[in-house]
């Protein structure tokens, strides 16, 4: 063959090989889509109401406040600084408030109301209180 006659061919273009090459991805994506598990799939499970056939006892609770400033606020007095992380007066009131739900034979519980605002390392330091004074059963609530 010539070179000249090369040269004047025109360049073709083949499409079978184009039409396979989007068929496998095609069927990659397909097969590859299935892999993932859709939300509607997790089972996760919502609270609900149920209906209670017997009386409950409800046990002896505390709320801790903590407003948008910072102020900490247990049975309307205020405990700690602001600007200190210490707590030692919550820390010796809870004491004492577990020690008697002890004596008493019940579980001592405390709620942790936290505004908005208010700095989440606020919230840790009302934890670290309740830990301190042997208080486990710690939940938290909305204002």
């Amino acid at each position: 063959m010539d070179i000249r006659e090369m040269l004047d061919e025109k360049p073709e273009l083949q499409i079978a090989p184009l039409i396979d090459v989007v068929f496998l991805l095609l069927i990659y994506f397909m097969v590859s889509a299935s892999l993932i598990k859709q939300e509607a799939e997790l089972g996760v499970t919502l609270p609900g109401k149920v209906e209670q056939t017997e009386e409950v006892e409800m046990p002896d609770e505390q709320v801790i406040m903590i407003n948008g400033s910072g102020k900490v606020l247990l049975n309307n007095r205020e405990y700690g600084n602001v600007d200190s992380r210490e707590m030692p007066e919550l820390v010796a009131t809870l004491g004492r408030y577990r020690q008697a739900s002890e004596a008493l034979n019940t579980k001592a519980f405390v709620t942790v109301q936290a505004a908005d605002e208010a700095l989440h390392q606020r919230v840790v330091d009302v934890m670290n209180a309740c830990a301190a004074a042997g208080i486990k059963n710690l939940t938290f609530g909305i204002q």
